[in-house]
């Protein structure tokens, strides 16, 4: 402990520039945590509308069935596939689709018809909740309809309003009724919200004369089973079908994500050599102004390694000092933006989807123990390489230069 004491006395000789210095690195390390904060906020943010809404972490098809969403591709034994999945504790909603074309008034337009269990869907998935206006489904078949918020708004229609349903139904004939609008949705996505019309099952069967065909049954425990756990869990619950995790149902976003880790190191690399140099040049100043008493220590008998060690001891209390109070300011920007978040509508005349995903207007921050202690530890060991160059000028002095040394 004597070692950093003395560290401390040393790194306050000059006031004015240590201050600098610790506002300069901390300034850096506050902006890091907040920013990292963000970034995991918006990583979780995508991931999650993508998986909680509606796509679920796991989804299992019949093999192709993505390729062309045929009615014919259906599960089979999609109740024993279920049950298999309830028996390991997993979540998982049935789903069954078909296509037709939806007409209101003067407008029509192309929809892909969802037939779902509202009870389900609501205990299983986000979705239900995510409404811009009007109910979802209820618990019982009553001809209701929720559309997506693009379908909704081409066919110009709001709740409570009828809509004409045509559609070619499995046994080859013609389906066609009058359903109400229940429940338009929020932007989830490009697909939902352009061609998404949800039907109560048994107005699914009814309409397309289905016979009880299941086509998706999608999977979601909300990150409580490892990913790949849940797939193979998946795998053995429906041999033969294909089953896809959202990584491989959504690449753009799966590769987004995978680049995340890559693009903050860039990002904080900028950072910690701006750190660095401040740091470089504090402790040169200090090493050149401090180069008699460096060589009396070494004419003394000194070691070059105990001069060595002594900058580095300044440096990493310098870094401590710098971090800590980066900290101090860092955390509550960063829990305020957890709280509230940056509120990015005013800068979009729209509905905000990247990779295909929506994207909360709130962009809110999430506070982890990597956004704060990966920047600390980094901005330490960063601080404490920048000190070997003037540790080294020190160490290496010869003593009878640097006593005569003005």
């Amino acid at each position: 402990m004597a070692i950093f004491r003395m560290a401390w006395r040393n790194v306050w000789r000059n006031k004015r520039r240590t201050a600098v210095t610790v506002a300069a690195v901390g300034l850096n390390v506050a902006i890091l945590i907040a920013s990292t904060g963000l970034m995991e906020g918006m990583m979780e943010n995508f991931v999650s509308n993508a998986t909680n809404l509606v796509a679920g972490e796991v989804q299992i098809h019949m093999p192709k069935f993505l390729v062309d969403r045929s009615m014919y591709k259906s599960l089979k034994s999609p109740e024993t596939i279920l049950g298999r999945l309830r028996e390991h504790g997993i979540p998982a909603s049935a789903r069954s689709y078909g296509f037709g074309l939806v007409a209101h008034e003067t407008k029509s337009a192309g929809a892909l018809f969802w037939g779902v269990n509202p009870v389900v869907e609501q205990n299983v998935f986000d979705l239900a909740r995510h409404l811009v206006r009007g109910a979802f489904l209820a618990p019982r078949a009553e001809k209701g309809v929720v559309l997506g918020k693009k379908l909704a708004r081409s066919l110009n229609v709001s709740v409570g309003d009828e809509l004409v349903v045509v559609v070619q139904a499995a046994d080859g004939s013609l389906g066609n009724d009058l359903y109400r609008v229940t429940g338009i949705l929020k932007s989830a996505g490009n697909i939902i919200d352009r061609d998404a019309a949800l039907l109560h099952r048994q107005d699914f069967q009814t309409l397309f004369v289905s016979g009880g065909r299941i086509h998706e049954i999608a999977l979601n425990t909300r990150g409580a089973i490892p990913l790949e756990a849940l797939r193979s869990l998946a795998f053995r619950s429906a041999p033969g079908a294909e089953v896809k995790t959202w990584r491989q149902l959504m690449p753009s976003l799966s590769d987004m994500v995978g680049l995340f880790d890559t693009s903050m190191w860039l990002f904080w690399m900028i950072f910690f050599l701006a750190a660095a140099l401040g740091v470089m040049n504090t402790m040169l100043m200090a090493t050149f102004e401090r180069i008699r008493e460096f060589g009396v220590l070494k004419a003394l008998g000194t070691g070059p390694w105990r001069i060595l060690r002594d900058v580095a001891a300044e440096a990493f209390v310098l870094a401590l000092a710098s971090t800590l109070a980066g900290m101090a300011l860092g955390l509550p920007i960063a829990f305020y933006l957890q709280e509230v978040g940056l509120d990015l509508s005013m800068f979009s005349t729209g509905d905000v989807t990247i990779a295909g995903v929506a994207f909360d207007p709130t962009w809110k921050a999430v506070v982890s123990a990597k956004s704060v202690y990966m920047p600390v530890v980094v901005m330490w060991i960063v601080c404490l390489i920048a000190s070997l160059y003037p540790a080294a000028i020190a160490a290496r002095l010869d003593p009878v230069k640097a006593i005569a040394h003005v």
